[in-house]
C-alpha cells in the first residue's frame, strides 16, 4: 500500500491546522523550540568536547553563541540596558526573574563571560540538554534534600571566588507568568554573603504581549532587559539577609513593572500565584 498520499494528506492537514488554529500554532512553536533545544544541545556537546575536552565554564561561550540564533527563528528582539555592569572582572551573584522556558534565550543573550548557572538536579537527566548543561559548568542542586543543597552551595561559593566565576540564579525558584514577581528564596543571598561578593539584579520585561500559555499566544515581540546597579555585600552577615532580600525584591519588582509598562499593584507579591508556565 502506498503511504505517500496519506502522509501528504496528513501534512497538508497539519499545515491547515497551524494556519487556522491559534492553539495549533502555539504547540507547533513550543514543539519546535524543544526540538531545537535537543538538536543544538547535541551539536554544542560535540563542539565543546572537541574544543575543550570536557566540563568547563569556557564552553558556555560556545553554547550561548549557538542558542542566540533562536531569537531569529521566533522573531524576538532584546533591548538591553546596563550590560556593561555585568562585564566586571570579579565574581558576583546575578539574580533575575523567571517567567517561562523562553527565559533560556534571554539568559544566553545577556550572559557575561565566565558565568555559570545553578539548576535543579532533574535537568541533568534530560538527555542531550542535561549533557550540554554539565559541559557548560552548570551546578546542579537537589532541592528535595536541603543538606545536599547546602553542601553544593558552599562548594559554589568557594569555587566562584577561587576561579573568578559569576553565578546566575533565579531566586523565585520556579517559572512564574502571573505578571508579578514571586517572593524570593534566600539561597542566592546566602551565597553572596558567604562569598562576600556583590549581587547584580537583572530584570526581563513581561512576555505577556507576545507569549501567554493560557490564551495560547506565541508571536514575535520585544523583550526589554535592565541590569541594575550591583548591591554590595561586603561586611554583611546572615543577620542582614532578610533586609538584603527585601531590598533586591523591591528594586526588581518596581523595575519589572516599569520596563513592562504595567501599573504596579499595591501590596506585596507574596499573595501572587505561580501559574503553570512553560
Amino acid at each position: 500500500m502506498d503511504l505517500w498520499p496519506w502522509l501528504s494528506a496528513a501534512l497538508l492537514l497539519l499545515l491547515l491546522l497551524v494556519q487556522l488554529s491559534r492553539s495549533a500554532k502555539f504547540y507547533a512553536k513550543i514543539s519546535l523550540y524543544c526540538a531545537l533545544c535537543v538538536g543544538v544541545s547535541i551539536v554544542a556537546s560535540v563542539i565543546c568536547l572537541l574544543r575543550h575536552g570536557g566540563r568547563t565554564v569556557e564552553n558556555m561561550r560556545i553554547i550561548s553563541w549557538l542558542l542566540r540564533s533562536f531569537k531569529y527563528i521566533y522573531g524576538l528582539r532584546f533591548e538591553i540596558q546596563g550590560r556593561e555592569k555585568l562585564e566586571v572582572d570579579r565574581p558576583c551573584v546575578i539574580i533575575s526573574n523567571h517567567q517561562s522556558i523562553l527565559d533560556m534565550m534571554g539568559l544566553m543573550e545577556t550572559l557575561p563571560k565566565r558565568c555559570v548557572q545553578i539548576a535543579k538536579r532533574e535537568l541533568l537527566f534530560w538527555g542531550p540538554v542535561g549533557l550540554v548543561m554539565y559541559l557548560g559548568g552548570v551546578f546542579f542542586i537537589n532541592r528535595q534534600r536541603s543538606s545536599t543543597a547546602v553542601t553544593v552551595m558552599a562548594e559554589v561559593g568557594e569555587r566562584m571566588v577561587r576561579e573568578n566565576l559569576k553565578v546566575w540564579i533565579y531566586p523565585e525558584g520556579t517559572r512564574n507568568s502571573n505578571g508579578d514577581l514571586l517572593p524570593f528564596k534566600k539561597g542566592a543571598f546566602y551565597l553572596a554573603v558567604q562569598a562576600q561578593v556583590p549581587i547584580i539584579p537583572v530584570v526581563y520585561s513581561s512576555y505577556s504581549s507576545f507569549y501567554n500559555l493560557e490564551t495560547k499566544l506565541f508571536t514575535s515581540g520585544t523583550i526589554k532587559v535592565e541590569v541594575l546597579d550591583a548591591v554590595p555585600t561586603t561586611g554583611l552577615t546572615t543577620a542582614d539577609i532578610p533586609k538584603l532580600v527585601d531590598t533586591c525584591h523591591q528594586n526588581m519588582r518596581s523595575t519589572f513593572f516599569h520596563v513592562s509598562k504595567m501599573p504596579q499593584e499595591n501590596g506585596a507579591s507574596g499573595a501572587s500565584r505561580a501559574l503553570p508556565a512553560q
